[in-house]
């Protein structure tokens, strides 16, 4: 028997695995016997990211942890084991099973669920809410089946439904009950301009609507009667009208709970049970509901220091509501008292109609208390230190608030005191970072596996990065911008001197600028920026040992050491016939094929010594490469379009098909993305890419620095009803300025992200041509434009670079040990298992 006490915990959503991971932390374990029940079938997720489901991550990309991780780390979970009754007298929990298990102590961690407005017919098919991944699945398959869906709220969670819907390509509505949009953060003013924008990406917005009754419609599957006497028919009805805690346990068991819900709880997170802890949205302190991750995460932390007495005077005091996020593609954010309730307080605001920005500073005694962001909220991250440090506002604080140009004083991390939070999520202040790096601590990474700061929703990495780097220097450290120990010099300052001093060799930049031999940072690196600037072929013999495994061969390395094929198809669009060769040229070699989510077709599975004869069959054929290999211009995706869609306005097919082969073999800093939509239901999801295109009536809109990675981002609107002329300049530009200034491996979110000025000074470059460099971007493109090549075709013309592609140097012999097996109609790789009894099979046939 263990000695140990037994902690149940119910609930296993983000704050409760972020408590379990608390308890591992604090060595809690040594103390407790840990039992973590969960609602849901799956282990806990990010439901933060949860609108993120339908543009391209599945429920493996949201995991915050798996069963089999809890296992090892000596944690009984038990998923989709719903408890049912708190036994108080017996410290004994039941489940829907009917089992009881004992506890000593017990943490309520059960969240909230969606509040659904009591309307007569909210019960019918078609009525759904959006809170989990099941729910998630539900939506989809009924958007498959209509062609609209209304949102029920907008608030947060209802505009990230919306966009959740037009994701699935219905056309999307938002019912407020409210006169305006997001009220509980927004002003009057704010929420119109939100609107606006909202409405501008083709999302209908009815405020100050009282829904009475949900009926069947007549053109669509239901219909929303509202009190003035209108009506909206639609496909889906959408509930995000808020959350209600989860409290039905607290409140069978006799555990105070509030007037209006919640489980009571104390500054140390106890609830009227000594015995019974509540943290995240099931609680309820000083009368208030937390509906983000953050205060979640504070009050685990409190909960965890008190069971494990780590922290005696651990107490959770309250948390900063503010906001910064982006709703269907606008930026949004709100600080402390936005609606300026406060007696005494002043407000200042700008309203920049062309733009679609409005911003608004709350003021009172020469102190930020609220601030309101809506349609660019760069300045965040500076307002939200004045507000939550008490600092003094500069003598004319509406400069905080200016035009570009006369925007705010720097406010440095050497202007922040110690107690200043740079992580919310988290809880990580200033003087945390300053411990850790006592602590020994030395870089950034060392700071983020120590602190988890940045490791949240990431939107402190900026602010994270500034303040590790200030402590730093203040230690007398240098702050390394080196690319490696070969070269004292930034990605960026080995672009411009190649191009300036016309270097295309490795050993020549090593020789004039470096040290050593070079290593697998700065070589692929170097590569990349003489593809960039000469765009001479990868594998001519002083570019090919400066290349990767994927560029070396011209295909990608999968994990069985064989390699895979993707044919450029630009758009996505291929004649019969084309197909026809795939499918022989797959059947030929046994490679197994899987349309990708660019709209190409990849052939897995290609032994090394296979890769130039099938080229030949693919180039015979009209193909060419498609560079899925490299670090450049990947795919165009794009809907029909006008040529087919009933709703399209463009010829989207045809725009993505000239960008594809303007483009292509494009090398950057980082793999690109593009896609063109015909219309703004956004079918080729434009608006997550890199480089997205979307067609209006009036021309092309034009959307910048998306990706769909590990870090996904919606792409800024960059510019508005250009005509060809000016939208294909403007991608020139931009992506030259791009390769110019990203650092290596850097994306252009990241980039984005981290360039000065943010989006308004990209758009000075780019389209105003402020700094006078447009038609030598232009310029530079047209030359890579000029000089393309098909690195495939290029390279079976040479009997020197096709030597590399051989098994063995002496032989032309294929490798043996490389084996597939059929799975699903395909031909898969074998496992390590699978060629051990094939090797076994085979002796005993040779000793039969």
């Amino acid at each position: 028997m263990s000695n140990r006490q037994q902690l149940i915990v119910i609930g296993n959503g983000m704050v409760g695995h972020a408590f379990v991971e608390k308890m591992i932390e604090a060595d809690g374990l040594a103390r407790f016997d840990v039992t973590v029940f969960g609602e849901e079938p799956r282990a806990a997720y990010d439901r933060v990211h949860l609108s993120e489901y339908f543009s391209g991550k599945n429920a493996e990309d949201l995991a915050l942890t798996t069963a089999e991780n809890y296992r090892e780390q000596g944690i009984d979970l038990h998923l989709d084991t719903p408890v049912v009754e708190i036994d108080t007298d017996a410290r004994e929990v039941v489940t829907r099973n009917g089992t009881r298990h004992g506890y000593d102590r017990l943490v309520l961690a059960t969240g909230s669920y969606a509040f659904v407005p009591p309307i007569e017919g909210r019960d019918q098919d078609g009525c759904l809410v959006y809170r989990t991944l099941e729910d998630l699945d539900a939506i989809r398959d009924h958007a498959e089946h209509g062609r609209r869906g209304v949102v029920v709220g907008g608030g947060l969670l209802g505009l990230e439904a919306a966009n959740a819907l037009k994701h699935l390509g219905l056309e999307t509505h938002v019912v407020e009950f409210a006169p305006q949009l997001m009220p509980a953060q927004l002003d009057l003013a704010g929420g119109d301009m939100l609107r606006r924008q909202i409405e501008a990406l083709d999302v209908r917005v009815h405020t100050g609507k009282a829904t009475q009754l949900i009926d069947a419609g007549e053109h669509h599957r239901l219909r929303m009667n509202f009190a003035d006497g209108e009506a909206l028919e639609t496909d889906l009805v959408l509930f995000s009208a808020g959350i209600r805690p989860h409290d039905e346990l607290a409140r069978k068991a006799g555990i105070a709970v509030g007037e209006r819900g919640g489980v009571v709880i104390d500054d140390q997170c106890r609830t009227s049970d000594p015995a019974i802890y509540a943290i995240g949205e099931c609680a309820l302190w000083n009368r208030q509901i937390f509906g983000l991750v953050g205060p979640g995460y504070a009050m685990a932390d409190v909960a965890v220091k008190q069971l494990t007495e780590a922290g005696e005077t651990a107490a959770f005091t309250g948390a900063d509501m503010s906001t910064k996020l982006k709703l269907l593609g606008v930026e949004v954010g709100s600080i402390g008292d936005a609606h300026a309730r406060t007696p005494g307080a002043q407000a200042y605001a700008t309203i920049n109609e062309p733009d679609a920005t409005y911003k608004r500073l709350v003021v009172l005694d020469g102190k930020l208390i609220g601030a309101v962001l809506v349609g660019d909220s760069a300045d965040y991250d500076i307002l939200l230190q004045y507000a939550r440090n008490g600092l003094d506002l500069p003598e004319h604080p509406e400069s905080l608030i200016a035009p570009a140009g006369d925007g705010p004083p720097a406010l440095g991390p050497d202007a922040l005191p110690e107690t200043a939070t740079i992580c919310s999520c988290h809880n990580v202040t200033k003087g945390g970072i300053i411990e850790a790096l006592d602590g020994g601590c030395a870089n950034l990474g060392d700071i983020k596996g120590a602190t988890k700061a940045s490791t949240g929703c990431g939107g402190c990495a900026a602010l994270l990065k500034s303040t590790v780097d200030h402590e730093l220097a203040k230690r007398g450290m240098e702050v390394n911008t080196d690319i490696c120990a070969h070269f004292s010099h930034t990605r960026i300052e080995l672009y411009h001197l190649v191009r300036v001093e016309g270097i295309r060799t490795f050993a020549e930049l090593l020789e004039r600028h470096g040290r050593g031999l070079g290593c697998d940072i700065c070589k692929p690196t170097a590569a990349s920026i003489f593809a960039s600037v000469w765009n001479e072929h990868v594998l001519e013999p002083v570019h090919q040992p400066l290349q990767d495994t994927n560029d070396t061969y011209l295909a990608n390395m999968q994990k069985d050491g064989t390699y895979s094929i993707v044919p450029r198809v630009p758009a996505g669009e291929i004649t019969a016939e084309k197909l026809i060769v795939i499918g022989s040229v797959a059947k030929k070699y046994g490679l197994y094929t899987k349309i990708t989510g660019g709209q190409r077709i990849d052939l897995f599975g290609a032994r090394k010594e296979q890769l130039p004869p099938i080229w030949e069959e693919l180039i015979e054929a009209g193909f060419e490469t498609g560079h899925a290999y490299g670090k450049s211009v990947r795919t165009v995706k794009s809907c029909v379009g006008s040529t087919w869609c009933r709703y399209g306005v463009k010829d989207s097919v045809g725009m993505a098909i000239h960008i594809e082969n303007r483009y292509k073999g494009l090398r950057s800093p980082h793999k690109l993305k593009f896609a063109v939509s015909g219309c703004t239901r956004e079918c080729a999801e434009a608006q997550s890419k890199d480089i997205g295109v979307i067609a209006t009536e009036n021309g092309w809109n034009l959307y910048v620095c998306g990706n769909g990675g590990m870090k996904p981002r919606h792409a800024d609107l960059f510019a508005t009803d250009l005509d060809d002329e000016h939208l294909i300049r403007y991608i020139d530009r931009l992506l030259m300025f791009y390769i110019k200034t990203a650092d290596r491996l850097q994306r252009t979110s990241v980039w984005l992200e981290n360039l000065e000025g943010g989006l308004e000074y990209l758009r000075e470059v780019v389209i105003d041509d402020r700094i006078g460099i447009g038609e030598e971007l232009e310029s530079q493109m047209q030359a890579v434009v000029d000089s393309y090549r098909c690195e495939w075709k290029s390279t079976l013309a040479d009997p020197a670079k096709l030597k590399r592609f051989r098994s063995f140097v002496n032989s032309d012999q294929p490798d043996d040990n490389v084996l597939f097996v059929e799975e699903r109609g395909q031909i898969r790789p074998a496992t390590a298992e699978e060629k051990r009894q094939r090797a076994g099979t085979e002796t005993l046939a040779e000793e039969a």
